[in-house]
């Protein structure tokens, strides 16, 4: 069995956040698929097989369980196709359990469109805190705890300043029952202060739930906060926004979100970026 590998998100040679793709997935049963993910031991690997509703099929698996969509993984898997020229510049769908979305792939990045955000529930402060082993008071009183999902449900949770952001060190095996508890993929952690000027805010992703306890770039989650940052009137329509992550685990990652809302609200969200680091291994 041939998969790629590739750093998606990657802003350097050292960045990004790692998936596997396997390329030509029709004859795997959901077994193989996980198996292999498990094999290939990054925090998602996407699988590719056709479809009568779209240009492909991609699912998308973590080292213990299939996830309706992943954006890092959708990232890597059209870039490759690009790369190797399967595809070439241009508009292409993929079905995914979380519907059938739009992919645009230009010369050296692709954007993809995520299904437009439900808010969910808000979350109290102490339990919060309590698994980030922070303070209530370093978690913003203007910005709520919130589930926000764009395909995949995530608890954002807005952090006063970056050094706090940074310094964070989680209570794993709590951040994994809080995430059970609301059926969530697990916490976006984000701060509106940033190490460059042209970020927009500064993010790190927790997901022990999956079997990753914090990842370098995640496009799902990015999605939901662009769509967050809108509903909750901190940025305009229609905004493009870049996202700073990865930083602390020295793999540093920027997400490419455009967000905007039509006259009857509704709030559609793309979320893009580049990948490095091609690589082929063999299972």
């Amino acid at each position: 069995m041939q998969v790629y590998t590739l750093q998606a998100f990657a802003k350097n040679s050292k960045g990004g956040n790692p998936a596997g793709v396997v390329l030509v997935a029709d004859s795997l049963t959901d077994a193989e698929m996980q198996r292999i993910a498990h094999q290939v031991g990054m925090s998602e690997t996407a699988f590719v097989s056709s479809s009568k509703v779209a240009d492909y099929k991609v699912r998308f698996f973590t080292p213990m369980k299939e996830v309706d969509l992943c954006g890092h993984a959708t990232i890597a898997t059209f870039y490759l196709m690009r790369f190797i020229n399967i595809i070439k510049k241009g508009t292409y769908t993929q079905e995914t359990k979380a519907g059938v979305l739009r992919i645009d792939v230009d010369m050296y990045s692709v954007a993809m469109e995520q299904p437009s955000p439900i808010f969910a529930e808000t979350i109290d402060k102490k339990a919060i805190a309590k698994s980030l082993n922070i303070a209530e008071s370093e978690i913003r009183d203007d910005l709520p705890i919130q589930i926000v999902s764009t395909g995949l449900r995530d608890i954002l949770v807005p952090i006063k300043t970056l050094e706090g952001l940074q310094a964070i060190k989680p209570n794993f095996d709590k951040v994994r029952k809080l995430s059970e508890k609301y059926n969530t993929a697990g916490y976006h952690l984000f701060t509106l202060e940033t190490l460059k000027a042209e970020a927009t805010a500064h993010c790190r992703n927790l997901a022990p739930l999956l079997g990753v306890n914090e990842e370098a770039a995640t496009g799902s989650a990015s999605g939901a906060l662009g769509c967050y940052l809108l509903h909750h009137g901190v940025i305009p329509s229609p905004s493009k926004l870049r996202f700073e992550q990865g930083h602390c685990m020295n793999a540093p990652s920027e997400i490419l979100v455009e967000v905007k809302q039509d006259e009857q609200g509704k709030i559609s969200v793309m979320v893009g970026g580049i990948a490095e680091n091609v690589e082929v291994i063999h299972l």
